[in-house]
């Protein structure tokens, strides 16, 4: 079968690299007991390389991955189990990837694109580079809909810590909340004095919900610990501050008029590290921005995952200095979108040792301040385009439309796997005939 033929040949690239496996490794480690002998033997670094691989490729859950690794002999064979022997559970799968850190991704990727198999197909002088953004698992926000969660939230837990500690001290508000957030959902755009006054009252009822979490809180704080109470304690110190941050900007926006900078707004109780991002003054996302290098090959040579939404302009030479960093020396052709253009960066990049660089859109400056002659410029623009096939490969193929890994080391580490695994079935498949 042709993707059994390809996860051959991509297990061979893995047999190829042993210090790949031998990094994942060490993470598993670092978190076992002195004594090595105690507790269950589990997974080594090279059988949890190819499982973030195969479980990246396919999209399956941890319950789909289990199955299918006690099923299929073919998944058997490419994570290193035997054909009779035992699988992992979903939850042992779990607990072991999730142990996996991004900053060890990032460097398994750093590491095989700078191997010899990859050098051989992918010289790396001639690049392109363009930025996408990867949305997070989060419902559109609005601000009825962040106080309702937090209503909601606060109120479970408020529940919760009243029958592990008999705490008392608290009314719920939960359908009055929700009665007040549909009403604010279908009120007509005219009727702006009932939406203000019906803001009011539900940001009244959240106060009134966070006073009791902060009291729960303090009941929790003068009894003794134990692990349910100290899950508690953290999660009522992690969400409170968030609720007071869109209480205040509910209460700027709606009340008083005012207009929230999109670096102070907090779009998701759950997922506070979300950025709002507006593309092309088109669409709004909510997830991170990532830049992407590839080269001829296709192969993705480097993944960048700034913080904030900087500007594509501010990246430019930073992007080509890390090309430097990771093959020792400049590439000698770049091409980039028109986002990137400016007539300093173009300065910069030709005083790093870029002989020809090539912006899609020229924003005023000369194709001969570019590059060489005009063909040369053509041809570096026909070229950048064919980056956007693969980001299209990315997002189909590996996941990255939506990150559904919760936290933000888990998006990094989501969006790293996404390109090791994109990397290697790429030159698993430039391998095979």
């Amino acid at each position: 079968h042709p993707h059994a033929a390809e996860l051959a040949a991509m297990s061979a690239l893995l047999d190829e690299q042993p210090a790949l496996g031998a990094r994942v490794q060490q993470d598993l480690e670092a978190g076992c007991p002195t004594n090595a002998h105690s507790g269950r033997p589990g997974l080594s670094g090279d059988q949890t390389l190819r499982l973030l691989v195969v479980r990246q490729l396919t999209g399956w859950t941890y319950a789909e991955l289990a199955f299918h690794l006690l099923d299929s002999l073919t998944y058997r064979a490419f994570c290193r189990f035997s054909a009779l022997g035992p699988t992992p559970s979903k939850s042992a799968l779990a607990a072991t990837l999730h142990r996996v850190s991004p900053r060890t991704l990032a460097a398994l990727n750093d590491q095989f694109v700078t191997s010899e198999p990859v050098r051989a197909v992918e010289p790396a002088k001639t690049v392109r580079m363009d930025a996408t953004v990867v949305p997070v698992a989060i419902h559109p926000p609005t601000d009825s809909s962040l106080l309702l969660d937090a209503v909601r939230v606060l109120d479970r837990l408020v529940r919760r810590t009243a029958r592990e500690t008999g705490f008392t001290a608290y009314h719920r508000h939960v359908k009055r909340a929700k009665r007040r957030a549909l009403e604010i959902a279908h009120l007509a755009p005219q009727a702006i004095t009932r939406r203000r006054a019906c803001y009011r009252e539900l940001v009244q009822l959240t106060e009134a919900t966070a006073s009791y979490a902060t009291c729960a809180l303090a009941h929790l704080e003068g009894l003794a610990s134990t692990r349910s109470r100290d899950r508690l304690r953290k999660k009522f110190s992690t969400l409170l501050p968030r609720v007071a941050q869109i209480i205040d900007q509910t209460t700027r926006r709606v009340v008083h008029g005012e207009l929230v900078p999109a670096y102070e707004k907090l779009v998701s109780l759950f997922e506070a590290h979300t950025d709002v991002l507006v593309k092309d003054r088109r669409a709004t996302y909510y997830g991170h921005k990532i830049f992407l290098t590839t080269g001829r090959s296709g192969l993705i040579l480097d993944c960048a995952i700034p913080k904030g939404n900087p500007g594509d302009v501010t990246w430019t030479v930073p992007l080509v200095r890390r090309q430097e960093r990771l093959f020792g020396g400049v590439p000698r052709q770049v091409s980039m979108d028109g986002a990137f253009a400016s007539k300093d960066n173009l300065a910069d990049l030709k005083a790093c040792g870029v002989i020809d660089v090539c912006f899609a859109k020229k924003r005023g400056l000369a194709v001969i301040d570019m590059t060489r002659s005009q063909w040369i410029y053509d041809k570096l623009r026909r070229f950048r385009a064919g980056i956007e096939s693969g980001i299209s490969l990315l997002k189909r193929v590996f996941g990255l439309a939506r990150c559904v890994w919760k936290g933000p080391s888990a998006f990094h580490a989501y969006v790293r796997t996404a390109v090791f695994a994109a990397n290697l079935l790429l030159l698993a498949r430039a391998r095979l005939p």
